[in-house]
């Protein structure tokens, strides 16, 4: 009965319900779409920033983290690099042997980070080979270098020349080598690509007098929802030899942008949530208050007060879950449809997100949560306003009602 009455007195008046729900269902589209293109755009700047060279994980040696040196390299066989493939979400590791060296050509020589990789999984994760101008990449040239399109203008090299490599190996030992550039690759940011050389692990290990060590491991995962059941696993397995950092530990600054921007997208939500929250409550206060001879009539003839608060309450509950449904309803295909057509970053913004080495889009999320976090939010905050109705009944004068 409480039901079917409260449905009735919502659509007594079309046009005020009508008003009312559709700025619950507003609200709960503009703050799902919103939400959507915040969480999508930072999912999509971290898998971005991991994949270029990082990795969600890496494990290292202890404090090389703080003291770059060969000395602080480890080693990790390929028995125990198959045992950590696998770890359950885990999709690719990436073996590198890293170290600073002086690097010369003819009169000219340069300080650069030497990089000893596995040529097929380094692609797999960062795509180096796509970054390739000019020349071969590693695999068909397994002698040969890669060198960073700045460095190489710096030092005025090309494909078949070959660059000396001079500087300090395993244990203080002497490491030199004159190898050919079989490539030459392009960064988008300026320090990778004034400073990087690479070449396969194994001609970086004898270089360098590493036989069989690196200096880490990246992991890569199918989803960093699970980094953490990961994080648990592999230091389970490692045992406390090695150092595991996370790519939050890595990347600090773009942690504390991402919480940054996150506070402001927040701000922006909890202001539309006020400024719905006072719409709503207008509507229903304007409800209440024009049914008061109604009321103090009901209340007269022996109605009780709580029976008029359930049937009151209702409305509201049902005025609140027309537009919040609806609103999570409608969102969803709006969001999917950018989830696939994410929105291009064009004017003097994209090329801030070039130098990052990220693609200078808007991606949204699809993450069922949002829908059901905003709507949830969005439904509290309506039915929060049917305190006014049950304030009001409890304090009617029937008398001064019906005279009203």
């Amino acid at each position: 009965m409480y039901l079917s009455l409260s449905w009735r007195n919502l659509w007594r008046n079309k046009k005020r319900t009508i008003i009312a729900a559709t700025s619950v269902f507003l609200a709960v589209l503009v703050a799902v779409v919103m939400r959507s293109m915040q969480n999508g755009s930072y999912a999509y700047m971290i898998r971005s920033s991991v994949k270029f060279y990082t990795g969600y994980l890496q494990v290292q040696g202890k404090g090389y983290w703080e003291n770059r040196s060969l000395d602080r390299s480890i080693v990790i066989d390929e028995k125990q690099q198959k045992e950590i493939l696998q770890i359950p979400h885990i999709t690719s590791i990436v073996p590198r042997l890293e170290a600073f060296s002086l690097v010369s050509f003819e009169k000219v020589t340069k300080v650069a980070q030497i990089t000893g990789i596995d040529p097929e999984a380094e692609n797999n994760m960062t795509d180096l080979k796509k970054r390739l101008v000019q020349g071969n990449y590693l695999t068909d040239m397994p002698g040969g270098v890669l060198i960073a399109q700045g460095l190489a203008n710096m030092l005025k090299i090309g494909i078949g020349d070959s660059v000396v490599l001079y500087g300090q190996g395993y244990h203080g030992v002497i490491a030199a080598a004159r190898l050919p550039v079989a490539g030459i690759v392009k960064f988008p940011i300026a320090k990778m690509n004034n400073a990087m050389v690479f070449l396969t692990l194994t001609n970086a290990q004898n270089t360098f007098s590493a036989y069989g060590r690196i200096t880490s491991l990246a992991i890569m995962l199918d989803n960093i929802k699970n980094q953490a059941h990961v994080y648990n696993s592999l230091s389970s397995m490692l045992g406390g030899q090695y150092t595991l950092m996370t790519w939050q530990e890595m990347m600090p600054d773009l942690v504390q942008g991402i919480e940054l921007d996150n506070a402001s997208g927040l701000i922006m939500l909890i202001i539309l949530y006020i400024v719905i929250a006072f719409g709503i409550f207008g509507t229903v206060m304007m409800m209440t208050t024009e049914r008061a001879k109604e009321f103090g009539v009901l209340v007269s003839v022996g109605m009780q007060k709580t029976r008029l608060i359930w049937v009151t309450t209702l409305e509201t509950a049902f005025l609140a879950f027309l537009g919040a449904i609806s609103g999570a309803v409608f969102s969803l295909p709006v969001i999917t449809y950018f989830h696939y057509h994410p929105i291009p970053i064009t004017g003097n913004a994209a090329p801030v997100f070039e130098l990052l080495g990220v693609k200078p889009i808007f991606y949204f999320s699809t993450d069922p949560w949002l829908l059901i976090n905003q709507a949830i939010v969005v439904l509290l905050i309506a039915l929060a306003t049917a305190l006014y109705p049950i304030f009001f009944i409890k304090q009617l004068q029937p008398v001064q009602a019906m005279r009203s």
